[in-house]
């Protein structure tokens, strides 16, 4: 694929940021002598995070703003550090912004899903089977978000290191546009939520016929960055016939009833079922 259709590719997927009223995000400093931009695949911490920043200042005029990842991915993320911006205060205008080079933009992902990966990566067969024996003792819960967090090879940082998951035995149907001829098409859908991937699962194998009603799920997990590389290379694989689903928040429970569902799923998938802004370059 072409990076004009791997833009397209990614185009429905939606991340969110805090932006003023105009729409120019806010750019923090979580380091010293660093400008960080940050988009949330989750609504909800994109939301949290606007909460923080009205805590601390009240008097910024403040919203959560949505985006294309396609439109980013590329142009932003994956862009020339030293590109220059435009950075002003909050509600002013250009004409009291100045231009600054080395603007780091952060695609974070959820970190339950970090967890999740993470789990996927450390986990060995013995450690499902105990936990499918024994349940989700605190002990065991324990021990395996410890290797998770010490021995995971990949998915260590907080932020541009996106999972992204299957499941090689679910497909969807996608069928001809209103008006058009041909047959349905099958598609490979892949997830930035372990736990929406796990819900559909569910729901998928509860309408399959009886004999393959206990079938295991095989997960495979991907970094978005290697996905995409993967993408642009020749390969067996038509990468048209794969679509991204994006996060779909999920009802209530906190952080700490996320985490523990997140280590559930990874273990047994069937167990559960004050800133400036960045103005315009």
């Amino acid at each position: 694929m072409t990076q004009e259709e791997v833009v397209v590719w990614l185009e429905h997927v939606p991340v969110f940021a805090v932006t003023d009223q105009n729409g120019a995000g806010v750019v923090l400093k979580p380091e010293n002598d660093t400008n960080v931009f940050y988009f949330f695949l989750n609504p909800l911490q994109a939301n949290a995070t606007l909460d923080q920043l009205k805590s601390t200042n009240g008097d910024m005029d403040l919203k959560v703003s949505a985006f294309s990842l396609g439109k980013i991915w590329f142009d932003l993320i994956n862009a020339d550090k030293d590109k220059e911006v435009l950075l002003k205060a909050p509600g002013k205008e250009d004409d009291d912004g100045e231009m600054a080079k080395g603007v780091e933009y952060r695609l974070v992902p959820d970190t339950r899903d970090l967890l999740g990966a993470r789990m996927l990566l450390t986990m060995t067969p013995e450690d499902g089977e105990k936990m499918k024996e024994s349940g989700m003792t605190p002990e065991l819960a324990q021990e395996a978000l410890k290797k998770a967090m010490e021995d995971s090879p990949k998915f260590k940082a907080s932020f541009n290191e996106i999972p992204v998951f299957t499941i090689a035995q679910m497909r969807m149907q996608k069928q001809p546009v209103e008006g058009e001829t041909g047959e349905p098409v099958t598609l490979l859908p892949m997830y930035f939520s372990l736990q929406n991937m796990v819900g559909t699962w569910q729901q998928f194998i509860s309408q399959a016929p009886k004999e393959v009603q206990g079938t295991e799920p095989a997960i495979n997990l991907l970094s978005l960055h290697d996905l995409i590389e993967l993408m642009q290379k020749e390969s067996e694989v038509d990468w048209r016939n794969v679509i991204l689903v994006p996060v779909t928040p999920a009802e209530g429970g906190g952080a700490s009833a996320g985490s523990a569902a997140a280590m559930s799923a990874a273990a047994d998938p069937m167990a559960q079922m004050g800133g400036a802004t960045l103005g315009d370059e």
